[in-house]
């Protein structure tokens, strides 16, 4: 097959550290561009300067340690193979926890003016009921700052601890949404409560990449169980069996995970809390007004169907504009603030029986759609973990192929 021409395809096995220093090397000049750019993204937001913010994510070497030693072997071996210090590959892996504490700790003062995240992602899962045709799909647009365009990779990751997979993210932070050889999908969302002060604890693209491990949705509920998260997230995940769980995550342990359950073969989600009582205080739409437009978007054209919707009916819905600019389809908002500006940098669709997944560079109305296939070799099934401990009190607070897209 031959290489992606979108966004640059970076290919990378062996172990932990191994995997970190290809990627790293492969994707150099890119990660250094990421860490430029939060430099002032994190200045913006939390008016905090570089090595404000290297002292800030150190907090988190600890906890990621103790919940997953080869996420931190990982970015270690980033940080080796792009010439940097593991202090900044870790910034730039917590940057939710900093951006969404400051834009916590502002909410308050929300009568002035104050910085507030692009709105992140408008997701989706569409799965058969049982003994019903179709293959599991899930997709979303990933909106984020524009600068992450000129960050972005397609990682594809050959390991022998857990099945192989690929991700969409930016260059030097471990996963985002993606799909793996065992056949579960991952798409997310960017939430925030008043809790998301930036304690220490599991970073949520930390999360991301364990729950990539994972070869049941019942195995990644349980990694998102197994420590106290530092901050809120949405985990829209899906598996080719037909099995699909949404899980809304508040920072705490597990008292503060929130499942959601298809209706009508369908799981949805912006960038509000939709479980009907959550603890902490929900500030999503006050930081993200669009998600409210977006989500009534995604049901339009979803819950009211007749039958599945075809992978060309999907793409189409990524491509909506309703409340340009900032619709499902997100594009740069002039009114903005550089740092507050948001746009689609990768738009994503993945069907998890074929282990196909098409991808964008950029807004789907001006890209085509590429098509990478994971095509995994054979792969020992892991044992079965151990039980939980009890539980604590509760916390406070591809090879790849360009092709065009097929039509189904």
């Amino acid at each position: 097959m031959t290489q992606p021409t979108t966004i640059p395809h970076v290919r990378v096995e062996g172990t932990s550290l191994q995997r970190g220093r290809q990627y790293g090397a492969a994707a150099r000049d890119r990660v250094h561009r990421s860490v430029q750019e939060y430099r002032q993204v994190f200045a913006h937001y939390a008016g905090w300067d570089w090595e404000r913010v290297r002292r800030e994510a150190a907090r988190f070497e600890a906890p990621i340690a103790d919940f997953r030693p080869a996420c931190l072997q990982e970015m270690r071996g980033i940080a080796e193979g792009a010439g940097l210090d593991l202090a900044d590959v870790l910034a730039i892996n917590v940057r939710t926890e900093v951006m969404f504490a400051a834009t916590a700790r502002q909410a308050p003062l929300a009568a002035r003016r104050a910085s507030r995240p692009p709105a992140e992602c408008s997701a989706f899962a569409v799965v058969p009921a049982p003994s019903r045709p179709g293959a599991p799909v899930v997709g979303q647009n990933w909106d984020w700052l524009p600068h992450a365009a000129h960050t972005v990779v397609l990682l594809e990751v050959r390991q022998d601890e857990g099945p192989d997979f690929v991700t969409v993210v930016e260059a030097g932070l471990l996963a985002k949404t993606g799909m793996n050889a065992a056949g579960l999908g991952l798409a997310t969302n960017a939430l925030v409560t008043d809790e998301d002060i930036g304690a220490p604890g599991l970073p949520y693209h930390v999360l991301l990449r364990a729950v990539l491990d994972c070869e049941t949705v019942t195995d990644a509920l349980a990694v998102l169980q197994a420590g106290v998260r530092s901050s809120s997230a949405n985990y829209l995940i899906a598996h080719a069996s037909g099995s699909a769980l949404d899980v809304e995550a508040a920072p705490g342990d597990f008292t503060r995970l929130y499942p959601l359950l298809p209706e009508a073969g369908v799981l949805l989600h912006t960038n509000h809390f939709l479980a009907p009582r959550i603890h902490p205080l929900d500030l999503s739409l006050w930081a993200m007004p669009s998600s409210a437009v977006r989500l009534q978007r995604l049901r339009a054209a979803l819950t009211s169907r007749d039958t599945p919707a075809a992978l060309d009916d999907l793409r189409l819905l990524l491509g909506d504009h309703a409340d340009h600019p900032s619709g499902i389809c997100a594009h740069p908002d002039p009114r903005a603030h550089r740092c507050d500006q948001g746009a689609t940098i990768a738009s994503v669709v993945m069907d998890l029986a074929a282990r196909h997944l098409w991808y964008t560079r950029g807004n789907p109305c001006q890209a085509p759609y590429a098509l990478f296939e994971l095509t995994p070799a054979p792969q020992p099934r892991r044992s079965t973990p151990a039980p939980p401990p009890a539980p604590a009190a509760p916390a406070r607070r591809a090879s790849a192929a360009a092709t065009a897209a097929r039509r189904r």
